[in-house]
């Protein structure tokens, strides 16, 4: 059975200011590293077969940190990048509720698209490593997104705040994709 521990990347000094970083490239900050540190320290305790990351750098820098002590062969895969957010990134969220109150943003990415290009990340996997444990460090509405389409108890879940260094499981079951856990903090001394 493939299985998936997606890891939220650490906090950056957008995430800290309420800013919509989508993918524009915006470094973790000093919380962010030590919540990367507090992830190696907590997943190192497990088995994992490859580490997965996409190329923004405050996803990348949580690998490379998570991977100074499990020393897994890294893979990068797009396919789970922050979501586009066109005119919307890098507004704080009074700026955002005040000119766009209906969240949908001039040139942004759709939901749709968004959730074709995670599933094609995911069957990519699956191919890739089947049957294998695999960490994927991602973002935030990616890991939503998941957690929306493939929670089948509570579709809500989509709407979950997604605490930065958080993890989320999710395993093959029946040709489908579905989560075991989300959000798990416990591992990090403070969370955002």
């Amino acid at each position: 059975m493939t299985q998936i521990c997606l890891v939220r990347h650490g906090q950056t000094e957008w995430n800290l200011l309420g800013k919509l970083q989508g993918q524009t490239d915006i470094p973790l900050n000093e919380t962010g590293k030590l919540q990367a540190e507090e992830c190696r320290e907590f997943l190192k305790k497990s088995q994992w077969d490859v580490l997965i990351t996409t190329s923004l750098m405050r996803a990348r820098k949580t690998a490379d940190i998570i991977n100074e002590s499990l020393e897994l062969p890294l893979v990068e895969m797009d396919h789970f990048k922050e979501r586009h957010f066109g005119e919307g990134e890098g507004l704080s969220r009074e700026e955002r509720e005040a000119r766009y109150p209906d969240f949908i943003f001039p040139n942004m990415e759709s939901y749709e698209k968004l959730v074709e290009r995670v599933q094609e990340g995911l069957d990519d996997i699956h191919a890739q490593f089947p049957g294998k444990r695999v960490l994927l460090v991602a973002h935030g509405a990616v890991i939503s997104a998941v957690l929306r389409e493939f929670h089948a108890e509570d579709a809500i879940l989509g709407q979950v705040k997604l605490f930065n260094g958080c993890l989320t499981n999710l395993h093959m079951k029946n040709k489908r994709w579905a989560v075991h856990s989300y959000n798990e903090v416990g591992h990090l001394s403070e969370h955002s």
